[in-house]
């Protein structure tokens, strides 16, 4: 009965002492109140009552710093507000480092990103602060990664959440926007405009220089048809001027009148015999 007793308290200390690891999170054994070992993920023993595992996230994760109002350099309050993303390191230096140098690091990353904040910030006017959002970051997770070296964390990035003025400078920044861009609409549609004006300048001068090559194209043309005429007068009627002078007479009657008779003997039939399809007569009978 004795061994049954034993053997059952010795289940039940076993099944006590187990402990699971997760793969997001390392564990920290304490032996009366003492570091005693680091516990990688997956199945843990300690001893009930005498030792004590303390599980630490190694996942990345996100706390928010909180809105606050800051005074910038031109001596406005301006709501600001970040999120910063870190991640406690896995390796057991860093985790023991997590839980023994600092008491609290989420709260502490709150405290330091909120006094950082105030530092940038007031250095700058709030329009720089608005247009210099990723200085801003820069500096804040520069700074964050400086003051918690120590902690065992990573910060992996420091991100600005808002930034915003009091309302009436906020509406008066937004009619100062809304002017900036009528201004600029109003200069692309002059810009439009002139380049259609432009376009239509461009095209007038194609035009013109269009019906100007034309004409001297024709003139060349009529140019070439003179000199063509030139020479054939000179190659056909060289010394026959006499002839030729007949031929324009015959060809200004021809153009009003049906008939023409020309005598047999005359020298211009066989020149024009064919051209004006007229049959010389062979002789004109006499009455008697």
């Amino acid at each position: 009965m004795a061994a049954v007793i034993f053997f059952a308290l010795v289940l039940f200390i076993f099944f006590l002492g187990i402990r699971i690891v997760r793969p997001t999170h390392r564990g920290l054994v304490e032996r009366l109140g003492k570091y005693h070992r680091f516990a990688q993920p997956g199945f843990q023993w300690i001893i009930p009552g005498i030792d004590r595992m303390f599980r630490i996230e190694v996942t990345e994760q996100m706390v928010d710093a909180e809105p606050q109002e800051i005074i910038t350099n031109d001596n406005l309050n301006a709501r600001v507000d970040a999120q910063i993303y870190f991640k406690v390191k896995s390796d057991e230096e860093n985790v023991k480092a997590s839980q023994y140098n600092v008491s609290d690091y989420r709260i502490q990353i709150v405290n330091l990103a909120r006094t950082t904040l105030r530092n940038i910030i007031g250095t700058l006017t709030l329009k720089s602060a608005n247009s210099e959002r990723g200085k801003i970051n820069t500096e804040l997770q520069k700074t964050l990664r400086e003051e918690t070296s120590k902690w065992g964390l990573e910060i992996v990035r420091a991100e600005l959440k808002e930034i915003d003025p009091p309302k009436d400078v906020q509406e008066t920044m937004n009619k100062i926007v809304k002017a900036e861009n009528e201004k600029l609409a109003a200069v692309d549609f002059a810009t439009a405009a002139e380049t259609v004006a432009d376009g239509t300048k461009r095209s007038e001068i194609k035009k013109a220089e269009g019906i100007k090559q034309a004409n001297i194209l024709e003139a060349e043309g009529e140019a070439e048809a003179i000199r063509l005429v030139n020479e054939a007068a000179e190659k056909y009627f060289v010394g026959n001027a006499q002839v030729l002078r007949k031929l324009e007479a015959v060809e200004k009657s021809l153009a009003n009148n049906a008939k023409v008779v020309i005598p047999g003997n005359t020298e211009l039939v066989n020149v024009i015999g064919e051209l004006a399809g007229v049959v010389p007569l062979k002789g004109i009978q006499k009455k008697k």
